[in-house]
């Protein structure tokens, strides 16, 4: 009884944690910038949306919307068409062939993105993709690619390896195991990526700050940037524009969350 109320203190400890920032973004916002500097973490004194306000008054944030959502629906799309690709094929090509594959993956993983921005640059560069949402597009599928085989490699490997050889039998093909079988078989594993992917590129400020120069083709992250002055910065704008920003990533959550439970939990209930 006493570890039973111990878990639930901690939980609740570990969930004001995690709530506190948030309710302090949310109330920053909702502040005109002289309450936020009399009193930074005090609630407002009235609720005022008038930074939202200016928030799509003075910048062009729907078209930083379009570009976020463009940027971040290709990627995770193209994402897990390829991701999906692969690793099906690691796991129909044997032991040996797919976890030598797999390992070309993996060490992809231990090479920071950071370490890569010079020649990523270059060669996007030579592309002609510079300050292009096509070449962000492709650069953020490739950096992700290896955390996303490696995802759903393991979810693949969960797959009951029967179904694959009863199609064989009536003599479906390996396009038509994936497209038939496999895909539809991995929709919850899917999901769980996506949702994870979409965390990933949505916030991603390296690569669109690298690649973007022009202002029509920022994303929302780079975007938020133009708040931030010399010498003074309109925090309770700023915190307004995350609290806009979060709201797609919230519902796609809510959206999801049972698809993202069942996949994350399937490795471990799996037999």
């Amino acid at each position: 009884m006493v570890l039973k109320w111990l878990g639930r203190l901690l939980l609740l400890s570990f969930a004001a944690v995690i709530l506190a920032p948030l309710l302090i973004v949310l109330f920053t916002s909702l502040k005109t910038t002289p309450q936020f500097y009399a009193n930074p973490l005090g609630l407002p004194e009235s609720l005022s949306f008038h930074n939202y306000q200016s928030l799509f008054d003075g910048q062009p944030m729907w078209g930083y919307f379009r570009n976020s959502i463009v940027v971040t629906l290709a990627t995770v799309g193209l994402e897990l068409l390829l991701a999906g690709f692969i690793s099906y094929g690691i796991m129909r090509s044997g032991k040996r062939v797919g976890a030598a594959v797999f390992g070309l993956f993996a060490v992809g993983l231990m090479v920071p993105s950071q370490v890569n921005m010079i020649p990523i640059y270059t060669f996007v560069h030579k592309l002609g993709w510079s300050n292009s949402l096509t070449g962000l597009i492709i650069v953020s599928a490739s950096v992700l690619l290896p955390l996303s085989v490696f995802m759903l490699s393991g979810f693949m490997k969960t797959l009951p390896k029967e179904i694959l050889e009863a199609g064989e039998i009536d003599g479906a093909g390996e396009w038509t195991l994936l497209a038939r079988i496999a895909f539809p078989l991995s929709a919850p594993y899917l999901a769980a990526t996506a949702a994870f992917l979409f965390v990933i590129v949505w916030n991603d400020l390296l690569f669109p700050m690298l690649l973007l120069n022009g202002k029509d083709k920022l994303t929302l992250p780079l975007a938020m940037l133009q708040f931030r002055g010399e010498y003074i910065t309109d925090y309770p704008v700023l915190l307004a524009g995350v609290v806009v920003t979060a709201l797609p990533m919230i519902a796609l959550f809510i959206f999801l969350q049972r698809y993202f439970i069942s996949g994350a939990l399937a490795g471990s209930l799996k037999g």
